[in-house]
């Protein structure tokens, strides 16, 4: 029995114990419940800041891909994405509770989410870190009015660690690889394609599923000049002295006065410009001296056509061309002490017609941002990512694939040489030029009809001037019968006003129509405007009138062009977004970077309606994530035809085929070139055919291998004489493209099979070697080929380092080199260094002068010893798609570097048509032997076969 004393005691301390309870529970957060999806979670933030998330969803797609999605408030925008499909499927993951946070986990990572911020974390299953965004501030929505809506702009950012690198964003002009510390530009434009798909060498990428205009990386906006402090020449604060000139001679001086910025961007802005001044005969000279309020490194970003010069503290830093029309980016990084003046001087010669120039800069990253990146978007109703992760670079770019889409087959003709000219005016004139191809011996499978083979005022038509083309389907039946040649033309989805084709659009209400009542009147001089893509029912009758007027003729492909898209090209980006909306899904402004995929869409969907057997084949001049499902190749646009534009190309391909997509050209040569090159001679002339060659050797070694340009012709023939060295080394490369046709075509089956990528990147094949990671002028062409292009005038030699890890075979002489040095390689006029990674096979067919002229027999495999290599041939039937339906085969080969033996496996699989006997060739390239003497030929009859090296 308790004495009174006792159940007082025992009174107090339950006491104590349930006031210490109540201040523990007091301390922990109370959170509201979380809502478990089949697919994944919603968690409701429990302290959601101002303009922050105030609701976050995490869903499983598969064991290494995470969507996120966060809302201001709580509820999710339904509409359905454009660019990502159903997910199928239904991986097992595991939720769990720690304190303040959730744990989704799968079978390889594990995505964090914080119950009171919001902030999500990725890890791998050992809890080490992958990707984790800012804390507090990651999310950012700040409201926007959208015509008739409301919407935000929308800012998701992330914590970086040093040393980490960013590749992919599409396919841009500046020529940079790595893009970590600058910011990439997510607008469609001419020569500048938008994909807004980031690989992490952490090997983790980032899809961000928004249509609006974007950026990604240091997301700051680009400032005016004027906000730095500027001093002219003759002391003036705040601006430059600015000199109009109205000739090349210094004394022609039309005016001088002060100017605080320099932006003639867009066709607005040249209102600008001193009232009467001759912008096709004049020069604008601006100078003085700039300071800044910050020390670190500035960026400068100038938009220019014709000739732009910038010298930053007495260096030349900027000396460009480009035609007057397409203005070119150039991105100029300096450093500058804070409160110092530095000298400027900016040239500016316009070179004809209406001419663009503008600057602004970017100060330093700020201390507390240098470790991080964003994305940001004009305007998206949440912040909609997926993470996806790999055990590599090809693994992410899997990932993208399974949720963008598969890439297809394209059919094998495709991956040999096209030629094409802006533009074979006449049906005479393109058999023509066909007929000297197939005389000469020149391999061709591709011949490209561009523009305006309609009547002067029918574009959008689809009907071929009779006058110049009498009889068109007579004309593309002897391309394929007598020439046996494809025929690929050019299709705008663009429609004078007057057509029959306007009419039947305009009657449903599927056309942009701002450009027609602004009574804007193109290049030719005719108004025009283009039908909305986004509508599936005019995409159906796109089609339809494609199909009356052209697929019933007999052509095989589609030329997609100016499917930025390009209504009226410089104009500002407010008047773009009026000539374009509303789209059919909305807001110009929320869909302002997407036409160029539902415009394939439609053709590609279309053509498998009509014809489910023949692949579609595309080339567009723009895209976006997901296009390539679509049967879709894209182009580097109308690009410059300098040394430094063919530089730029290699990196922009580079990244364009990290961003998922693996189909990429280039128009060799460049499109427009420098009035000295239009009929070159001298001097002149002799660095157009070198430029040419250089273009060439590495155009044949792109995923499509594309001649096109303006003046002077492209065509070997018109570029040099026979004996010259130029028509020599192009004939070669050409030659050979046809002779690795095995090889490449083996590429294209693992791109549709196996999420390969063709043209890669070294941080793909070699992570390990750190040396790599921003070289983006060097590439793997398929496993086993090392592609150095060449884009110096006069250059015979050029720096290459051979990655580390393994050895190189020099393609042309055999000799061996070790790996993780950098050398001076040799590069006469007619090669470029071109070296084989050791432990490869490489098969070579027969020469061909096009991919359906005899089977590939017999095959000579290159066998680079050194180390155990493997290549699995595979073949189908080239132009269906049977492929689809397992119709295909793949012969596994192997050398065993230990054994001394190569084995060329079992035949799996069958297509209609496919070679049941055929004769293998063997060469050994080893460190002491390179001849290209076959050792020995197997016959192969579909079961394995054993050879011994010696």
């Amino acid at each position: 029995m308790k004495t009174p004393f006792k159940r007082l005691l025992v009174g107090i301390v339950a006491l104590v114990l349930i006031g210490l309870i109540v201040i523990i529970s007091s301390q922990r957060p109370a959170f509201n419940d979380y809502i478990r999806l089949e697919d994944g979670v919603i968690v409701k933030v429990e302290k959601p800041r101002a303009g922050g998330a105030g609701n976050v969803k995490l869903q499983v797609v598969n064991d290494k891909i995470i969507h996120v999605t966060a809302a201001a408030g709580d509820s999710f925008a339904a509409a359905p994405s454009l660019m990502t499909g159903d997910q199928k499927g239904h991986p097992e993951w595991k939720l769990e509770e720690q304190g303040d946070q959730l744990v989704l986990q799968t079978a390889s990572l594990r995505a964090i989410v914080s119950r009171l911020t919001g902030q999500v974390q990725f890890t791998d299953l050992k809890g080490k870190a992958i990707l984790k965004e800012t804390a507090i501030t990651g999310k950012s929505f700040v409201a926007k009015g959208l015509e008739n809506r409301s919407t935000y702009t929308i800012t998701q950012s992330f914590e970086s660690p040093v040393g980490e690198a960013w590749y992919g964003l599409g396919q841009h002009q500046q020529g940079l690889f790595n893009y970590r510390g600058t910011q990439v530009s997510l607008l469609q434009q001419n020569t500048e394609v938008a994909i807004p798909f980031m690989v992490s060498n952490r090997n983790y990428g980032l899809l961000w599923d928004n249509y609006s205009i974007s950026r990604f990386g240091d997301c700051r906006p680009f400032e005016p000049l004027h906000s730095l402090s500027l001093t002219g020449t003759d002391g003036a604060a705040g601006v430059l002295t600015a000199t109009y000139f109205s000739g090349k001679k210094q004394d022609s001086v039309f005016l001088k006065r002060g100017e605080k910025e320099i932006d003639y961007e867009f066709i607005q802005s040249l209102q600008k410009l001193p009232q009467g001044f001759p912008l096709q005969k004049g020069r604008v000279q601006w100078e003085g001296n700039v300071s800044s309020g910050f020390s670190g490194e500035h960026s400068f970003l100038f938009s220019s056509g014709g000739y732009l010069k910038y010298w930053f503290n007495g260096k030349l830093l900027v000396d460009k061309w480009r035609q007057c029309w397409n203005p070119i980016t150039t991105l100029v990084k300096v450093d500058l002490e804070k409160g110092k003046q530095y000298p400027v001087k900016i040239e500016w010669v316009p070179d004809g017609g209406e001419s663009y120039v503008a600057m602004k800069w970017l100060g330093p990253i700020p201390e507390n941002n240098r470790n991080t990146f964003s994305f940001w978007s004009e305007a998206g109703d949440n912040i909609n990512y997926y993470f996806v992760y790999g055990n590599n670079m090809d693994e992410v770019i899997s990932g993208y694939r399974e949720l963008t889409g598969n890439a297809t087959m394209l059919p094998r003709w495709a991956l040999g040489f096209w030629q094409s000219r802006e533009r074979y005016k006449t049906q005479n004139e393109l058999l023509s030029v066909v007929k000297e191809f197939r005389e000469r011996k020149i391999p061709l499978d591709n011949i490209v009809l561009d523009w305006f083979y309609w009547k002067p005022d029918q574009w959008g038509s689809h009907e071929f001037d009779a006058s110049r083309f009498p009889n068109a389907e007579a004309m593309i039946k002897d391309l394929h019968e007598k020439y046996n040649t494809h025929f690929m033309i050019s299709v705008w989805p663009k429609f004078y006003t007057g057509t029959k084709n306007y009419d039947l659009f305009n009657e449903k209400g599927w056309l942009y129509k701002q450009n027609v009542l602004n009574n804007q009147k193109d290049w030719v001089g005719y108004v025009s405007t283009f039908y909305d893509a986004y509508n599936p029912q005019a995409r159906e009758l796109f089609w339809k009138l494609m199909n009356e007027k052209l697929y019933s003729k007999g052509v095989d492909a589609w030329w997609m062009d100016a499917t930025e898209p390009d209504i009226l090209s410089n104009t500002s980006i407010d008047e773009r977004k009026k000539l374009i909306g509303p789209v059919a899904r909305g807001s110009s402004t929320s869909y302002f970077n997407d036409f160029a995929v539902e415009n394939a869409k439609g053709v590609y969907e279309g053509q498998r309606r009509t014809n489910s057997l023949d692949r579609v084949f595309i080339l567009t001049r723009s895209a976006y994530a997901g296009l390539q499902k679509y049967g879709a190749v894209t182009w580097s646009g109308d690009i410059g035809a300098r040394w430094n534009d063919l530089q730029n190309q290699v990196a922009g391909g580079i990244n364009f085929s990290l961003s998922g997509l693996p189909y990429w050209t280039t128009d060799i040569g460049g499109f427009a070139v420098e009035k000295r090159f239009e009929k070159a001679t001298g001097n002149d002339l002799d660095e157009w055919r070198e430029l040419m060659t250089r273009w060439y050797q590495f155009g044949a070694f792109c995923p499509i291998f594309r001649v096109h340009g303006q003046y002077p012709y492209r065509e070997i023939f018109n570029v040099a004489p026979a004996n010259h060295p130029a028509y020599k080394s192009m004939l070669y490369y050409d030659q050979l493209r046809y002779r690795l046709m095995p090889y490449i075509y083996t590429l294209a089956g693992q791109v549709y099979h196996h999420d390969y990528t063709m043209m890669r990147a070294l941080v793909m094949d070699f992570a390990a070697d750190k040396a790599v990671e921003n070289i983006g002028d060097q590439y793997m062409f398929g496993p086993s080929l090392l592609i150095n292009p060449v884009y110096e005038y006069k250059a015979r030699s050029r720096w290459v380092y051979l990655p580390a890890g393994t050895g190189w075979y020099n393609f042309y002489t055999g000799a061996y080199q070790a790996g993780g040095l950098r050398i001076n390689a040799t590069a006469g006029y007619e090669q470029i260094p071109l070296f084989v990674k050791e432990g490869s096979i490489i098969p070579l067919g027969p020469d061909m002068q096009y991919t359906s002229e005899k089977t590939a027999d017999p095959i000579t495999l290159y066998v680079y010893t050194g180390k155990d290599a493997t290549f699995t041939l595979y073949e189908d039937e080239g132009t269906n798609y049977n492929y689809e339906k397992g119709f295909f085969t793949n012969i596994p080969i192997t050398w065993n570097e230990a054994a001394k033996t190569l084995t060329i496996g079992k035949r799996t699989g069958n297509y209609a048509g496919m070679l049941n006997q055929r004769s293998f060739n063997i060469v050994w390239i080893t460190p002491a032997r390179h001849d290209n003497k076959p050792a020995a030929t197997v016959t192969y009859l579909g079961e394995q076969v054993t050879v011994t090296g010696k």
